[in-house]
């Protein structure tokens, strides 16, 4: 027997004693119905008051329920169902969400599977059920009335199933700004029409419940996004705690995505080449496999190559699609799989993937969300990127910070240490172990044949003392040895390894690491630099042997500088000495002794030589001419006994052979046989440079050592530099002897050719003075009236007579000059009468050639002061030769005055004369080379007489002329010459 509850109870008999007043009314007086009627409203007002109050009380209640549950909307739920049994008492009252029953009060069993049946269908699916819930959606309340086999429906339906019973419900929505989220429905057992004031109230419920659904999805929503941003920032904050911890930002992330998409596992993978490796899990489900190709046919790898998030629903059920991913689903047991890839500048590096084992789809939030964190696992990743960039950056630039100063105190103590290559090698070897981390360093010097210790590091005496006494020879035996011989740095990462490496150093100390880098100047080996580990195995990493090879190369550097230096310094001496002697030879142009003497003792002391002597030959034999620091028996001996050539000596050797001979040892040699020289010299080394005049040996220079210590090739070609300063001071001596005794020679004769040009003139002048008069007599007829042919003769006897009276005259005048014997008489003269003199002494020889002869004289010319007669003789020479090579035309002299000076030119209208032969003109016995000129004849003195008169006066002499438009000569002089001007 069902039981009722006790406010069921007292409502029954409520309603039975209503009955009973109601049947007593209908059968009272009309009186007492009055009464009844009043009461009847009066019951009827205390009812609408009581329901009035129970709703404000529930109205109250659900206000109460949405404050202080403002999250959760199931408390406001469960009061609107209770609410509803105010309402004409219904047995079914009911909130139905979306289509899923979420509240439900006083629901028979059999009812409540019905509804709860009826409820659980989704919205649009074709049943009876669902239309009949369908339909509230259509109007603000929806009203069904009717029984069909006690369930109540509108008209029309026919519902398969049996509500509890129900005569009659209303279903009220729930919307949302027109979007409907639930609806009310409240069930009656009992048929009958809902009141509008119910109906009202159930809207308000409806309303009520919007609001607390709403405040319940925005405090989840506000809920959720606080989780996320939470979970966001503790992600922020592992990346800034772990900055070069990717793992642990990994772990986060993947714990992040888990918890708040409601996952059961989560994978971060980094791309490496074309595969895919798990950087990060977090999750039950197994790691099954760690490393996954990057493929279509893996969620994951298609995230990566699409470059955009694959979300699959059922993995398990998409083998088509995903072939491969499908069966790891199905061996790992998970369904849903969100896979989004991690983009950098459009690259996907990797991508964060989320599973589930039960197939439901994640949330367009949660996908957001697991972007969200694969951005910041890229942030992550950029950031470890940028940070062990920025780490091993500055890591570099301070192992190049280390090695720049070391290179630079290395080339500190280069530039300090000029001269000291061991403060340079003990430098490079400890900057070489300090930067490299090695346990040893060593630097060994190449002497052409050996590699020999001059600097080491951190080694102790024993060792050094052991590499000191055994030098290395060039061969794959040893570290040095092979990097001297292949010329390449050589680095051996266990000595005991290698079966090449058998140097005997390693049975002192466990060398292991090797490391050797030859000194080289391009091709040449100087020396090696070699590092090595002691006891470990540690190979040397590509920057430390690049830094031993720049130590290697400043200590060539060094190598190299000292040797320049040194050059400097023998080419400075060698200079000093060369200049020296060439000195000496300029001041002791007559002395040849000091300058010998002087070459041989810088020769010895330049080539560090104990004793030297030049030998100079003298007939057949050579004499000794000069000597440096020679023993007196031994000078003795060797004044004795002057040598000649032949292979006993180095000195006969050297005069035979006409070449530099060097012997090391001469006891060594076997052609020396001057032991006895050799005996009282005291020397072993001797070199022999010949002094060559035109292939000729005239004497040698020889040095000597009293050690076997050979010359070196700088000290040789220094020898032969001063023989060759030898033959040329000898050389000089023997042309300045000549050139004085020629001088002499050309002095005499010069006297002889004056004097006798002197005599020849005065004995020749006289007679033809005589010649002339005799003959000027016979033609003016003092003896006698002259036949005509005897008129013509003589006139030509005359003028040949004069001719050589000219010519006598001439080189009268030139060996006064050359004499220095001609002097000017100054005085007074005028140019205009020079030039009339010259007219009328030449004009009949125009005349007789029908030239032309002008006279164009300035107006005022100054009266001169110089020798007028010697001018006279200059002008009729140049007018006579115009006249002489002028055929037609005209000749003409011009004079003017101009700046202290006067301007006399002749001008012809002659051939011209050739550039070539403007240059030889004022020579003595020269004229211009062509036919006219010999037709014509002449000595050749007259212009170079001309020259010298003019150039006496201060004066200057030219030619302008050019062949085929005649010639001017012109010259200057002052118009009052001082003194006579001596030739320079």
């Amino acid at each position: 027997m069902r039981r009722r509850s006790r406010a069921g109870g007292e409502r029954a008999k409520t309603r039975s004693r209503k009955r009973a007043a109601l049947k007593l009314v209908r059968h009272a007086p009309p009186r007492r119905r009055r009464s009844a009627d009043l009461l009847q409203q009066l019951d009827s007002r205390t009812r609408e008051r009581d329901e009035a109050r129970e709703q404000q009380k529930a109205t109250a209640e659900i206000l109460r329920v949405i404050r202080t549950s403002p999250a959760d909307v199931q408390p406001v739920r469960d009061d609107r169902a209770k609410c509803g049994l105010s309402l004409r008492q219904p047995i079914c009252p009911r909130v139905t969400f979306r289509w899923r029953a979420v509240a439900c009060c006083r629901l028979p069993l059999r009812g409540c599977k019905s509804v709860a049946a009826l409820c659980g269908f989704p919205q649009g699916e074709v049943s009876d059920a669902a239309r009949l819930f369908s339909g509230v959606w259509k109007s603000p309340a929806q009203k069904i009335g009717g029984s069909v086999g006690g369930c109540a429906c509108r008209s029309g339906l026919r519902p398969t199933i049996r509500p509890g019973g129900l005569a009659a419900s209303i279903g009220v929505p729930m919307l949302r700004e027109g979007e409907p989220l639930g609806v009310i429905v409240v069930g009656w057992t009992e048929a009958g029409p809902v009141p509008k004031v119910q109906e009202e109230l159930l809207k308000t419920f409806a309303d009520q419940a919007v609001i607390a659904i709403e405040n319940a999805r925005l405090l989840n929503e506000l809920r959720e996004s606080l989780e996320q941003q939470t979970a966001t920032s503790d992600v922020l904050k592992v990346i800034s705690r772990s900055t070069f911890d990717l793992q642990a930002v990994f772990d986060t992330l993947s714990e992040s995505a888990t918890r708040l998409c409601e996952a059961y596992d989560a994978h971060i993978f980094l791309r490496q080449g074309d595969r895919l490796h798990v950087s990060g899990h977090y999750g039950p489900i197994p790691l099954e496999i760690t490393d996954l190709p990057i493929s279509s046919g893996l969620v994951t790898g298609r995230a990566v190559l699409t470059r955009a998030p694959v979300h699959v629903h059922d993995l398990q059920a998409s083998a088509q699609e995903f072939p491969d991913g499908a069966q790891i689903a199905l061996r790992t047991g998970y369904r849903t799989n969100l896979s989004v890839p991690l983009m950098r500048e459009d690259e996907a590096i990797g991508a964060i993937s989320i599973r589930r084992t039960d197939v439901r789809p994640f949330s367009d939030k949660q996908i957001e969300l697991v972007k969200t964190f694969a951005d910041q696992a890229v942030i992550a990743i950029e950031n470890t990127r940028l940070l062990n960039e920025l780490r091993q950056r500055t890591t570099d630039l301070t192992e190049s910070l280390e090695q720049q100063t070391a290179t630079s105190k290395v080339l500190e103590v280069i530039s300090r240490s000029a001269f000291d290559l061991q403060a340079v090698f003990e430098t490079v070897a400890e900057s070489s172990v300090k930067l490299c981390g090695a346990d040893r360093a060593f630097i060994y010097r190449f002497d052409g044949e050996l590699l020999r210790m001059v600097g080491a590091f951190n080694a102790p005496e024993k060792l050094k003392d052991f590499r000191s006494k055994n030098p290395i020879r060039l061969g794959r035996y040893s570290a040095a040895g092979r990097a001297g011989l292949e010329r390449r740095t050589i680095h051996i990462p266990d000595a005991f390894a290698d079966p090449e490496y058998t140097y005997s150093a390693k049975d002192l100390e466990k060398l292991r690491t090797n490391l050797a880098v030859p000194i080289l100047k391009g091709d040449d080996l100087l020396g090696v630099l070699v590092i090595y580990h002691l006891e470990e195995v540690r190979p040397f990493t590509d920057k430390q042997i690049a830094l031993v090879e720049t130590f290697a190369d400043q200590a060539a550097i060094a190598i190299d500088n000292v040797r320049l230096l040194d050059e400097l310094r023998q080419s400075l001496q060698q200079q000093s000495a060369t200049a020296d002697v060439l000195k000496t030879i300029s001041r002791s142009t007559f002395d040849l002794k000091t300058v010998l003497n002087t070459l041989i003792e810088s020769a010895a002391r330049l080539c560090e030589a104990d004793i030297a002597v030049i030998p100079r030959q003298a007939g057949a034999s050579f004499d000794y001419v000069a000597t440096y620091r020679i023993p007196p028996d031994y000078a003795e001996l060797l004044q004795r006994n002057p040598f000649s050539p032949g292979r006993g000596s180095v000195t006969g050797r050297a005069v035979l052979e006409g070449k530099t001979v060097h012997v090391p040892d001469v006891l060594e040699d076997p052609e020396y046989t001057f032991f006895e020289g050799q005996k009282l010299g005291g020397y072993r080394t001797v070199l022999g440079v010949p002094l060559l005049r035109e292939g000729t040996a005239i004497g040698v220079l020889v040095l000597g050592r009293s050690t076997p210590r050979p010359f070196t090739p700088q000290q040789i070609e220094l020898v032969e530099t001063f023989a060759d300063q030898a033959v040329i001071a000898i050389e000089n001596v023997r042309l300045f002897d000549e050139i004085q005794d020629k001088s002499r020679q050309l002095e005499e004769a010069s006297q002889h050719k004056s004097q006798f040009l002197a005599n020849m003139s005065h004995e020749l002048r006289t007679p033809l003075n005589a010649i002339l008069g005799y003959t000027e007599l016979m033609a003016d007829g003092a003896y006698g009236e002259p036949s005509e042919k005897m008129v013509g003769i003589l006139q030509r006897l005359e003028a040949n007579g004069k001719h050589l009276l000219g010519l006598i005259n001439d080189v009268l005048d030139l060996s006064k000059i050359e004499a220095g014997q001609l002097e000017l008489e100054l005085s007074d003269y005028c140019v205009q009468d020079i030039a009339q003199t010259v007219r009328s002494t030449l004009e009949p020889l125009a005349s007789d050639k029908k030239l032309a002869f002008k006279l164009e004289l300035a107006p005022g010319l100054p009266p001169g002061h110089g020798d007028g007669r010697r001018l006279t003789q200059v002008l009729i020479n140049l007018v006579g030769n115009a006249i002489k090579f002028t055929d037609a035309g005209e000749v003409a002299i011009k004079a003017e005055a101009n700046n202290s000076a006067f301007h006399v030119s002749v001008r012809d209208t002659g051939p011209g004369i050739s550039a070539a032969d403007q240059a030889k003109l004022f020579q003595e016995f020269q004229q211009a080379d062509n036919a006219i000129t010999k037709k014509k004849g002449g000595t050749g003195l007259g212009l170079a007489i001309s020259k010298r008169i003019i150039e006496m006066h201060g004066g200057r002499i030219w030619v302008e002329s050019q062949p085929g438009q005649g010639s001017t000569f012109a010259f200057t002089l002052p118009v009052v010459v001082e003194g006579q001007v001596e030739p320079a």
